[in-house]
């Protein structure tokens, strides 16, 4: 299993949204490449990069950092906020992302997505963002009437490298992983799902690592990195033995 520290920039800061408010902003960091490193550094292999910013505005926004965080990070990096046609997404893979995070499109364009998988073979990953079961999009900001599952499946024979689960009600609450949500997703799909979400300590990185098997490719962490109750090198360790 996969731990991505978590890099979400806004206004060219390193920051964490508490449940996806743009006005509930931690900021941890003003630089972000050194970040990036730091992670490195610590043994993070794969980084997890959004740009907020990009997210509600619907275009990159945060590229000056992105590019920085690039240069930097000698690993994978996944990218996502703000990438809703094939210019953003072919400029991203030209400048070395290894995958892109694709969400409010998913919903809106979904022939968008299923052709950019089939163009760039293990490079997009759905994001399925859920707030009380039903899909969030533009940043989280609104709640669609497409359940979870639904959107999960539409994308089952087309070809995307994961789905990125995000309960929207816990992202930067440090109030746990909602893993049985998570782990009831990867069981009814064929697609491998990262977890988000909420994520306190070491005991949600055991958690989730039991169940790789039933299709938990890795989890996403932020907060509890940057307020010290996670150890990222701990994380890492616990979760390549799965």
């Amino acid at each position: 299993m996969i731990v991505f520290p978590a890099i979400d920039l806004k206004g060219g800061e390193v920051v964490r949204l508490a449940e996806g408010d743009m006005n509930r902003a931690t900021v941890y960091a003003d630089d972000p490449a050194a970040q990036a490193m730091l992670f490195a550094e610590q043994g993070a292999e794969f980084l997890h990069v959004v740009d907020l910013d990009g997210a509600f505005a619907g275009r990159p926004e945060n590229a000056e950092a992105v590019e920085g965080i690039i240069e930097n990070f000698p690993g994978y990096i996944q990218l996502g906020g703000g990438i809703r046609n094939t210019q953003t997404v072919e400029r991203w893979f030209d400048m070395g992302v290894a995958r892109l995070v694709i969400g409010t499109a998913a919903l809106k364009d979904p022939q968008f997505v299923k052709e950019m998988a089939r163009e760039f073979e293990d490079g997009i990953v759905v994001a399925v963002d859920a707030r009380d079961g039903f899909v969030a999009t533009e940043g989280w900001a609104e709640k669609s009437d497409m359940p979870v599952i639904d959107l999960a499946r539409r994308f089952e024979d087309a070809g995307v490298a994961s789905i990125l689960f995000t309960d929207v009600g816990r992202d930067g609450m440090l109030t746990g992983c909602n893993i049985d949500a998570t782990v009831d997703l990867a069981r009814r799909v064929n697609i491998p799902v990262i977890a988000s979400g909420g994520v306190k300590g070491i005991d949600d990185i055991h958690m989730l690592a039991l169940h790789a098997k039933d299709g938990i490719e890795g989890v996403i962490t932020g907060r509890a990195i940057y307020d010290g109750r996670l150890d990222l090198a701990t994380a890492i360790k616990v979760a390549e033995r799965a």
